[in-house]
């Protein structure tokens, strides 16, 4: 067993002891793991002889989908009960360093990573455990910042509007949501400036709608809209909570509201995104959720901004659900389809930021796929290309597993063949 395998064995077990499910609890490691390992090359030799059961590459990709950093069971536990919060958390932090300590000689960028994992997660659940990492020959323990692993989402702190803006611009496509988020910031912006030089106030409403189809980056544009108003200064922390109807609603009388404030807490001081919305519609618990959500952005409007989420057709049954809701949902920001161009370049973005490079013919190939392809609100845009990514890529590693000594060249090239076996 190698010293990563302990690590990991022994994580497991803390992870069992604050209250985590074993498979959940297995398939965090080996993501948090993928993504402090993200540049180090021994680290991913490393981690494949603990995690078999996929590939690296698929592994990191679960990573970035968390919002910085922050293990979903985190997050679940900090809804449920934050004592088995930060046992966990603290679980996480001495997996973050143990998987520096377990490597001879560790890319700083990996000790890096593993202290923005740990600050991530001292700063929601407060837990006072540090990361301690045994500094080798190639280490310089003088060296303290914490940068963010490379296509993570960073703490807002480290953020200026500036850089928040530049980053909405190279987002691909959403032409006309980015206009959208511009006009909203560059009105905030004014009203703030108008209160500090103490002009009357106009009261402007935050709250957002965001309508489209999945995969058109509604999530993705949430977090930054996010971070947006932190820089603004109207939001304290500018995280993000997302939920859904699970989330909101229970299935007792009295329960829902009950679930739908510790959704509202967790959120103060950022925002509380709500994907496919219109599901609370349906009957008396949704209902129940509608109301208090209601009185929670009357009550924290200074510290309480909601964007809901969902698609085009159906969000006015949302909006219309309670009179409240209609006079704080002002702004409608419309995410459009991705044509099959700007679907292209987000193949091309994927294989770039991991190191895969597709040839001609697969790029072909690719516009063939979405040209075949029936679009509609079950298209899944960029979710669609993102797993046509993934599947290429364990075709590619099929392909190559027969070859004894495959070239960097090898590893990095994606064929037409690869994409025409990837499932879809």
């Amino acid at each position: 067993m190698n010293r990563l395998s302990s690590s990991v064995a022994r994580f497991q077990e803390a992870a069992l002891q604050a209250g985590a499910d074993a498979t959940a609890a297995r398939a965090e490691a080996r993501a948090l793991v993928a993504g402090i390992y993200t540049n180090d090359s021994a680290g991913a030799v490393a981690w494949q002889e603990v995690f078999t059961e996929i590939p690296f590459s698929t592994a990191l990709a679960e990573f970035r989908a968390w919002p910085r950093g922050l293990t979903p069971e985190t997050q679940k536990m900090t809804r449920i009960s934050p004592d088995h919060a930060a046992l966990y958390g603290r679980a996480v932090i001495e997996l973050a360093a143990d998987s520096v300590n377990a490597l001879d000689h560790p890319e700083l960028s990996t000790i890096n990573n593993a202290g923005f994992i740990a600050q991530a997660h001292i700063q929601v659940l407060g837990v006072t455990q540090s990361v301690a990492v045994q500094p080798t020959d190639s280490q310089d323990p003088s060296n303290t910042s914490t940068p963010q692993p490379e296509n993570t989402p960073p703490l807002a702190e480290s953020e200026t509007l500036e850089s928040l803006l530049a980053k909405l611009d190279r987002l691909v496509g959403l032409d006309r949501a980015k206009e959208e988020i511009k006009r909203q910031t560059a009105l905030l912006k004014i009203q703030a400036l108008r209160k500090a030089s103490n002009l009357k106030p106009v009261d402007v409403t935050k709250h957002l709608l965001f309508v489209g189809n999945p995969g058109t980056g509604k999530t993705t544009v949430a977090r930054l809209v996010s971070d947006i108003y932190r820089a603004l200064g109207i939001l304290s922390k500018g995280q993000l909570v997302e939920c859904d109807r699970a989330d909101l609603v229970a299935g007792y009388v009295g329960q829902t509201a009950i679930k739908t404030d510790e959704a509202i807490v967790k959120a103060l001081g950022g925002v509380l995104f709500i994907d496919e919305a219109y599901a609370l519609v349906s009957d008396d618990f949704g209902s129940e959720a509608i109301a208090t959500l209601v009185k929670g952005m009357e009550d924290n409007r200074d510290e309480l901004v909601v964007i809901a989420a969902g698609y085009t057709n159906r969000m006015h049954e949302f909006v219309q659900a309670n009179p409240g809701l209609e006079s704080r949902f002002h702004t409608t920001i419309t995410f459009d389809d991705f044509t099959d161009d700007q679907l292209v370049e987000i193949f091309q973005r994927l294989c770039t930021d991991s190191d895969f490079s597709p040839t001609d013919e697969t790029i072909t190939k690719i516009r063939e796929i979405l040209q075949s392809v029936t679009r509609g609100e079950g298209f899944g845009n960029a979710r669609f290309i993102r797993n046509l990514f993934e599947s290429a890529i364990t075709a590619q590693a099929t392909r190559l597993s027969d070859i004894v000594d495959p070239s960097v060249a090898d590893l990095r090239e994606l064929r037409a063949s690869d994409v025409s076996h990837a499932k879809r």
